[in-house]
Parts: structure tokens; C-alpha cells; sequence
């Protein structure tokens, strides 16, 4: 039984997951913030209590940093656990950890070769974080390392494709498996501030509001950015700039080189104030990578500030497709500075590009036409939606790539200034 001032502070669904939690696999899913994983937490603690004394203890995801933040973190919380988070002994970074004595192993896993990892291992005990983010090679040999009698896994994850491998060969077969599992809405975490709730709500929209706030399993389909409004989004005079981010560049030699130019204005919006493109299929000729950084060099130097006569601008960084090594290093030989690798998670930039759209924090200016003419017809692939993945179609795309390079890598600099909740929330 759980203790009565543990009790006060959950809602009827956390603890009926956690009295309930005693099959071999547990998983708990649901939206983001639905106090799935503190629930989880506290299962996990009573089976660590409750482990066969022989196998190894594990908690993993998809880095030692995911792990520490999403999981440890909290642990070792005496405002969440309490007396609990005094018997656990953890160093950030470290990958092992101690909890109610037994050495618990903290194992990332990003790839399909991370299943090397425990290969040979017996296992009493796994906690997996964000088990559809995980390679499916991996999940199945946990499984097969829990060969101890009384072994259990418990994993927690945020709605998917409901083709994702986690959802058609385990959620959907509860009933032939030994297999527990929750769904969990924000109704669900009593502690969540009503503001906090609505500003939520309002930061993810389209797919992201269907899998991340109202816990579905949602199939990726239509268009991507389908509240982007060209009398919404696209303007023909801009406010000052106070920071030039960032220029993002998907490279192309046969597909077109397109590159964006991203603004932070004083009314706290991101402003694509310019853009560069070459299509070497209609241009009938391609560029060298010295004839790109020329004509790079060339336009950056031509783009006004806005309100003033001043020509030319210098953006903080330059954002390069990572697949793009030998341009890369013909700018470091130009002399570019502040050059560096786009982030390429893709679906995390196209949901921050969404919320931004969605929130009217993200402008364009209507030079350029690229990307103006590429945002509406940007859509997921439905073959690889059926496959169980979400891909973005390939297909005309190449502003948009540019675009969610330079947004997510600079997002540090610009998160500070951007509530994207604001406008859609009031």
C-alpha cells in the first residue's frame, strides 16, 4: 500500500498504475506532463525494494545525459520523493548509481548497435525512458536479458506512429502478453498549474497536439505545416533586426542550394528576412563549392537592414547541412566564422518551426519566394507513415530544410525572447 501523504499528492489514475504495476512488462504512455513518469518513478522504487537478488539492475535511455535529466534528476528530488531520494546515490554523468543499496547501471541507447550493450547480461530489474525513441533491437534483447524468475521491465513513452513497432507488437497485444499498460492524459497530474496547462496547450499543434496533449496514436499525414497562412505569415516590410542568428543552408549541386537568412526583430518574432537560392536545373549550370561561398558572400553583403540604408549583414552563425563536409570546409578556407553543423532531428525541428507558425512568432518576408512556395505543399510521406515511421516526403523541400536547420540549432539564442505561446493563448 502506498504511504497516505504519497497518496494526497497523486491522481486515481497514477495510483491505480501503481498498485496495478506487477506484470512483466509495465509501460506507461500517454501525453507529455500527464505525471506518467513520476508514477512510474514510484513503481520502480517499490521493485527495486522488491528485486530478485541475483541480475543486474538497469535504467535506460536514449543518452546518459536523457537519463539524468528525465530520470535521476527527479530521484534524487526530496521535494518529489522525499525520505526516498535519501537513499539514492547518483553523480551526474556518472553510469552507475546507487539506489536502497543495489548498483543500478545506466546504459544510453541512441542506435541499433546499443543492443551490444547487454548482450551476455541477466537482468532482474529494467526502467526504460521513452521506450518508442528507442531501437527496437534493443528493447527485444532487454527483454531476453530478464531470464531471472520475477524479472520485470517497466518503461514509460509519449505517443507515436501507431505503426511504430512499439505500439502494433506490444501495446496492441496486451491481452496475449503478460504485459500492464496506462494512458495518460494532462488530467491526470494534479500538480500542473491551469496556466501552465493552457500555455501547454497552446505551444503544440497539429500532429504534436494529437500524440503530445491529448495522448493519441496518430498517423502522420497531409501537410506539415498546415497553419502556415501567407496573409498570416508572409510580410513585405520588416521591424528592426536587433540579432542576425543565423544564415541555414541545405546544400544542393543537382538539387537546388538554398539558403535562409533568420533574424531575431525587435517585436520578438524570427523574421527569414532574405534567402539565397540556385536550382543548377533551371540555371542550366552547376556551381563549385568556391563559386557558393562567392555568391553567399555576395548576397549576405547586398541584404539591407531594415528602416536604415545600411547594406550588408554578418549573421552570429553559419548553419551547414551536416551531410555537406566539403563546403564546410570551403568556408572555413573563405574565412567564414562562427560555421557549424546543422541539428538535424528532424521531427524535433519541424515541431518547433510548427509552434512558432501556430504561435505567429515566425515570419517571412516575401523575397523569399523559395521557401514561400515550398511551406504549403511540404507533407509527410504516407509509405513511410504506413511503415510505422514519420518522414517528411522528399520531394521540394529544400527551403523548408534549410529553414528547421537554422531555427532548432539557434534555438538557444532565441528561446529567451520568444514566448511561442503568447499570441495563440490569449
Amino acid at each position: 500500500m502506498l504511504p497516505e501523504e504519497i497518496r494526497r499528492l497523486l491522481s486515481p489514475r497514477q495510483i491505480q498504475s501503481i498498485v496495478e504495476a506487477n506484470a512483466r512488462i509495465c509501460i506507461w504512455h500517454g501525453a507529455v506532463r500527464s505525471g506518467k513518469t513520476i508514477a512510474s518513478l514510484i513503481a520502480f522504487l517499490a521493485a527495486v525494494a522488491a528485486a530478485p537478488p541475483r541480475g543486474l539492475i538497469i535504467i535506460t535511455g536514449r543518452t546518459l545525459d536523457t537519463i539524468g535529466r528525465n530520470i535521476m534528476e527527479p530521484l534524487v528530488d526530496q521535494a518529489l520523493f522525499g525520505p526516498l531520494s535519501r537513499l539514492i546515490r547518483w553523480t551526474p554523468g556518472a553510469s552507475t548509481a546507487v539506489i536502497m543499496g543495489r548498483t543500478v547501471h545506466l546504459i544510453g541507447a541512441n542506435d541499433r548497435r546499443s543492443e551490444g550493450k547487454i548482450r551476455g547480461a541477466t537482468v532482474c530489474l529494467a526502467y526504460i525512458d521513452e521506450a518508442s525513441l528507442l531501437p527496437k533491437d534493443f528493447f527485444r534483447q532487454m527483454l531476453a536479458r530478464l531470464s531471472i524468475a520475477g524479472a520485470r521491465l517497466l518503461a514509460t513513452t509519449n505517443p507515436d506512429n501507431p505503426g511504430h513497432w512499439l505500439k502494433r507488437e506490444f501495446l496492441q497485444r496486451e491481452g496475449e502478453l503478460d504485459l500492464r499498460s496506462w494512458h495518460f492524459t494532462l488530467d491526470d497530474n494534479p500538480s500542473l498549474d491551469p496556466a501552465y496547462v493552457r500555455a501547454l496547450k497552446a505551444e503544440y499543434v497539429g500532429l504534436w497536439y494529437r500524440r503530445f496533449i491529448q495522448g493519441q496514436w496518430t498517423q502522420s499525414e497531409g501537410s506539415i505545416y498546415d497553419m502556415f497562412d501567407v496573409e498570416r505569415h508572409v510580410v513585405r516590410d520588416l521591424p528592426r533586426i536587433d540579432r542576425w542568428l543565423c544564415d541555414a543552408i541545405d546544400y544542393g549541386t543537382v538539387n537546388p542550394y538554398s539558403d535562409v537568412l533568420i533574424g531575431l526583430g525587435v517585436d520578438r518574432r524570427l523574421y527569414v528576412v532574405s534567402e539565397y537560392r540556385h536550382d543548377s536545373r533551371l540555371a542550366r549550370r552547376q556551381l563549385t563549392d568556391a563559386e557558393y561561398s562567392q555568391a553567399r558572400r555576395r548576397w549576405l553583403a547586398a541584404v539591407p537592414h531594415p528602416g536604415s540604408n545600411v547594406l550588408g549583414v554578418q549573421p552570429e552563425w553559419t548553419i551547414v547541412d551536416p551531410s555537406a563536409s566539403s563546403y564546410i570546409e570551403q568556408l572555413h578556407r573563405d574565412g567564414v566564422t562562427g560555421v557549424s553543423q546543422a541539428d538535424n532531428a528532424v521531427l524535433d525541428g519541424i515541431r518547433t518551426v510548427s509552434s512558432l507558425f501556430a504561435a505567429g512568432r515566425l515570419v517571412v518576408h516575401e523575397s523569399a519566394v523559395g521557401l514561400i512556395d515550398e511551406l504549403p505543399g511540404y507533407a509527410w510521406d504516407d509509405a513511410a507513415a504506413e511503415a510505422g515511421r514519420d518522414e517528411p516526403l522528399k520531394e521540394n523541400d529544400h527551403s523548408c530544410d534549410a529553414l528547421r536547420y537554422g531555427i532548432r540549432t539557434t534555438e538557444a539564442l532565441w528561446r529567451p525572447y520568444i514566448p511561442t505561446h503568447l499570441e495563440v493563448a490569449a
